[in-house]
């Protein structure tokens, strides 16, 4: 699907709710640039993107990983619990992002 339409350009997969209707950048904002950037494998520019999505990105695709082992063992396939701790951990962090990037001193993590 990133193929077909390059997120780079404005509008190509519309707008942000959120950008559109406060003039912030939310936490996701740039993430599809960032994903269409890393499938070119330009990682630099993927994180000049959305800094915030790429590390996300990670973290998803080690506990993909880890639950396609368990499968292909055979293992006991439990639910994916995510802890209080963590949920408030990210929320916290997605926050601080979305408020950092949207000041004069975070101008450099808004959307490139």
């Amino acid at each position: 699907m990133l193929r077909v339409r390059d997120p780079h350009v404005d509008g190509a997969y519309g707008y942000c709710p959120f950008h559109a209707i406060t003039g912030w950048w939310c936490p996701a904002c740039g993430g599809m640039r960032a994903i269409n950037d890393l499938t070119h494998g330009d990682v630099v520019a993927s994180l000049s993107s959305n800094i915030f999505v790429v590390p996300l990105l990670a973290v998803l695709l080690v506990v993909w990983v880890r639950w396609l082992h368990r499968r292909w063992q055979g293992s006991d396939i439990r639910p994916l619990s995510i802890g209080t701790r963590t949920v408030v951990v990210v929320v916290v962090v997605a926050t601080v992002f979305t408020i950092v990037r949207n000041t004069p001193w975070g101008s450099w993590l808004a959307p490139a």
